[in-house]
């Protein structure tokens, strides 16, 4: 299988050092297009092909991904619109708040079989959290092609497109807030007395730990927390002062605005 990336930012860059993690696919049948020179070197670097040329880029792929800013789609889409190949090839687009209506719409009978993807920037370390959406006449077939691809850089959901912008803010903006998350404990672990640098690995170990235990035990997060809170003990102190602050508002209004 042959993929095209265009858009070699921090979203495609960071997909194409997956695919390559992944060690599926030969390094000379991924293509990365991307208009600077400079950001190609990195990926000369891995190994990959690259090229400037969007529609060469797109005319020998399998599976072309656009993945640039929202408003810069419908012009990429514009410049690769005579090489795409509807009835052999697969498009995805990795663009927040961009409509399948509008990628249909600008490619009219040149638009191939569609899916509208947003993962985050863990893709890089095979660790994602994927959403895909199937647009229109898409095969069974195809969706396991795709879906297949992303289940290799961490986990996929398929959901519809009314779902988009809740994944896009739960997950692909919700790896930052729980970075946000780490730096404040960490900032806190060195009131404490640590120094930042164990301050920091201490809390990732802790959150890693939590999440492998939800994933192992299929507890409610509640139910894990019961699990560490004795009466009258500091666990529950400190969660209680937690929510005097707001905490669980402040994270529900987070994810809110994000996906407003």
């Amino acid at each position: 299988m042959k993929i095209a990336m265009i858009g070699a930012g921090a979203m495609g860059g960071a997909t194409v050092e997956g695919l390559v993690k992944t060690g599926l696919y030969k390094n000379e049948d991924i293509t990365v297009s991307d208009p600077s020179e400079a950001v190609l070197d990195k990926f000369v670097k891995l190994g990959v092909s690259v090229t400037t040329d969007n529609g060469a880029a797109a005319a020998g792929a399998d599976v072309v991904m656009v993945c640039v800013k929202p408003w810069l789609v419908e012009r990429v889409l514009n410049g690769i619109k005579s090489e795409l190949k509807p009835k052999s090839q697969i498009l995805v687009v990795i663009a927040a708040g961009v409509k399948s209506e509008s990628v249909q719409g600008w490619l009219g009978e040149q638009c191939p079989p569609l899916f509208l993807c947003i993962p985050n920037i863990a893709i890089a370390q095979l660790a994602s959290m994927t959403f895909l959406v199937p647009c229109g006449a898409v095969a069974q077939q195809q969706t396991e092609q795709v879906k297949g691809i992303f289940d290799a850089m961490g986990e996929t959901l398929i959901t519809d497109e009314g779902h988009l912008a809740a994944g896009t803010t739960l997950a692909s903006c919700g790896i930052a807030y729980a970075m946000r998350y780490i730096r404040a404990a960490a900032e806190g672990g060195v009131e404490l007395g640590f120094k930042a640098d164990d301050a920091k690995r201490i809390v990732m170990q802790t959150m890693k730990g939590a999440v492998e235990l939800l994933e192992a035990t299929g507890l409610h997060p509640e139910a894990a927390i019961d699990l560490v809170t004795t009466p009258g003990g500091v666990t529950i102190k400190g969660l209680n002062e937690m929510e005097h602050a707001g905490f669980t508002s402040a994270v529900i209004r987070g994810l809110k605005a994000g996906a407003k």
